[in-house]
């Protein structure tokens, strides 16, 4: 929502409550007087929602203001408060919003600050139950986790837009934030949870048998195998690599353990070299097939 619309809803507010104290001034058969004391009352509301909201949009713009003056901690401050007040107002939509345009205004400066706001802003989302819009803040709260390598916190946050995804039906997204998830706990060297969310994920609608499933099941034997061929060829995949920018990064610079030495090659070594010491041994047995002499 745009500054240009805050005047409707502070008008709209301010309407019912104008109809209020006009109501109260009527007569009528069970009504002879006028109630002067209620009008004044609800008048007196109608300024005060007015005043609320002129000093909302003060707050906000003055945050704008100072954003063109290249002073964005100060400007994210006063927006901020202008949420709040929105939000202890009961406009918790323009609350949200606000906060939002806050995220963005600090991302580039401060990703830290920036989380925080778009988590806060999904909070109020999730709370008027705009689950659409909550998903869509968490995950852009996500990637800037996984932008800084904050994988553990990048983890729960994946975890709970994979849980609103599937709260709302949308299981093609969920096969993707599996992925998603996978690769965090993979950079995070935690292949146990890599292997459980895949497990777990065995229960949601289409999931088994897709390509996102096989994907990740190559994916975690490669990687278990130390096989960095395999898990390269996985992460190169298209699947991978028209993700978020931020996820198919994290496939292309993923490294198995142990420097990509394939435990099916060590086991290749030792059966050549069984096989070269029997040979050998073969070889010392036709020798003395003969005898000594």
């Amino acid at each position: 929502m745009s500054h240009s619309t805050l005047p409707g809803a502070k008008n709209c507010t301010s309407l019912v409550v104008l109809c209020l104290a006009s109501f109260s001034l009527k007569t009528g058969f069970l009504k002879w007087k006028p109630d002067y004391d209620s009008a004044a009352s609800e008048y007196g509301k109608a300024d005060l929602i007015q005043e609320i909201y002129s000093l909302c949009r003060a707050y906000e713009q003055a945050g704008m203001m100072l954003k063109e003056m290249q002073k964005l901690p100060q400007a994210v401050q006063l927006i901020e408060k202008a949420s709040m007040m929105y939000l202890e107002n009961g406009t918790p939509d323009t609350a949200a919003m606000a906060l939002e345009r806050a995220g963005k205004l600090i991302e580039n400066v401060d990703p830290e600050k920036a989380v925080q706001l778009y988590q806060q802003t999904a909070n109020v989302f999730e709370n008027e139950e705009r689950l659409r819009q909550a998903v869509e803040l968490l995950g852009k709260a996500s990637r800037l986790l996984v932008r800084g390598r904050r994988f553990d916190e990048a983890a729960l946050s994946i975890q709970k837009e994979k849980h609103i995804y599937r709260e709302i039906e949308n299981y093609p997204t969920c096969f993707k934030k599996t992925i998603a998830q996978v690769l965090v706990h993979l950079h995070r060297n935690d292949y146990v949870a890599a292997e459980r969310c895949v497990r777990e994920s065995y229960s949601i609608p289409g999931f088994n048998g897709s390509e996102d499933c096989a994907a990740l099941e190559q994916l975690l034997e490669g990687y278990d195998q130390q096989d960095q061929d395999q898990v390269s060829e996985v992460c190169n995949s298209p699947l991978f690599k028209y993700m978020d920018n931020d996820y198919a990064k994290l496939g292309l610079s993923l490294v198995v353990p142990g420097g990509g030495i394939k435990k099916k090659a060590t086991v290749t070594s030792q059966a050549n070299a069984e096989g070269t010491t029997a040979t050998a041994t073969e070889e010392d047995e036709d020798e003395y097939a003969g005898g000594l002499c």
